[in-house]
């Protein structure tokens, strides 16, 4: 017996680098064997087109549904493009017609011919909104830029209570506080003056709330570093948060933008030589039925500055939306 025991051949003893190397040789064994799998699987819905809903049916459907969705939200400017175009006998068919009979370019002659027998001319109104709404946003965005900084990003007493007071402030339209408004300029001396169009549209909430948000999702590390590195909070706002957030800004652009484009601000400015396109338009309108041409193309007018701002900044828009809620 133990002569048998001698003759028989024992396992040979395996090294620990070949034990390693066995290990690895395993792992990657189970490695391939999952790969292939998940490739195995992966073909199988790709053969599928009903599991991964990729068929040319849900294409189409999904197309049409698009487009009807794209002529929803273009009908109200094809409405007012044709209004502009329509004679003054087109506009009050019933029922209404969605195209032209007769098209004609009367209505903007009529526009500027009444807009120029006034004490200034049209110009000069036009000079005026653009005025005031390049001044009135760029401070708006410089003002929102820096307070959403420190909202967001600075640890002080009252801090919340502040924030709150922003998200309430959303709730409020702007013309609740048009008296209060009006007696704080009064009492400042800035009625008939460029200030009184200027000043009411610079503190808006929403694009504080807009910047606030998308400042709160820039990493503190970030802004960490920047300080160890002797950076001051102006630096750290101008040169490292704010063009990271350049989306938020684009979109803050465009709504004070189309905000202050559209502010009449007829009950604080008497002087002619001040008043801007739509308070001209609201004067116009009240000649009555026989200038509503006339108000259909001063709507296409004041629709293409917004809408060429939007159109130049949609992708930064959209990339704002995307991102908005997502934490690091």
């Amino acid at each position: 017996m133990a002569t048998k025991l001698k003759n028989k051949k024992l396992p040979k003893k395996m090294s620990i680098e070949e034990q390693q190397e066995a290990e690895n040789q395993a792992a990657l064994e189970a490695l391939r064997a999952r790969r292939a799998k998940a490739h195995a699987k992966m073909e199988k819905s790709k053969g599928s087109n009903k599991r991964v809903g990729k068929t040319w049916k849900n294409d189409i459907g999904i197309f049409i549904f698009l487009f009807l969705l794209g002529l929803f939200m273009v009908f109200p400017i094809y409405i007012a493009l044709i209004t502009s175009v329509k004679p003054i006998n087109e506009l009050f068919i019933m029922p209404p017609k969605l195209y032209s009979i007769d098209p004609t370019l009367d209505n903007f002659k009529d526009l500027f011919l009444v807009a120029n027998n006034s004490w200034v001319p049209f110009s000069r109104n036009v000079f005026n909104s653009f005025l005031v709404t390049v001044i009135s946003t760029g401070l708006h965005v410089v003002f929102a830029c820096m307070a959403s900084f420190i909202l967001a990003k600075c640890k002080f007493p009252g801090v919340n209570i502040i924030n709150k007071a922003v998200v309430i402030a959303l709730l409020f339209n702007s013309t609740v506080t048009y008296i209060m408004q009006y007696i704080v300029m009064a009492r400042l001396g800035m009625i008939n003056t460029y200030a009184a169009l200027m000043l009411p549209m610079i503190p808006t909430a929403i694009g504080l709330f807009l910047m606030i948000q998308s400042i709160g999702q820039i990493p503190d590390a970030m802004i960490e570093a920047a300080k160890v590195d002797g950076a001051s909070l102006m630096r750290v706002c101008w040169g490292i948060v704010i063009p990271n957030v350049k989306p938020a800004l684009m979109t803050i652009i465009i709504f004070e933008f189309q905000a202050v484009w559209n502010y009449a601000g007829g009950s604080v400015i008497y002087d002619e030589a001040l008043k801007t396109i739509p308070t001209v338009v609201q004067q116009i309108a009240l000649a009555g039925l026989s200038r509503q041409g006339a108000i259909g193309a001063a709507a296409v007018i004041l629709m293409v500055p917004p809408l060429v701002i939007f159109i130049a900044a949609q992708g930064q828009v959209m990339e704002t939306m995307a991102h908005a809620g997502m934490k690091d």
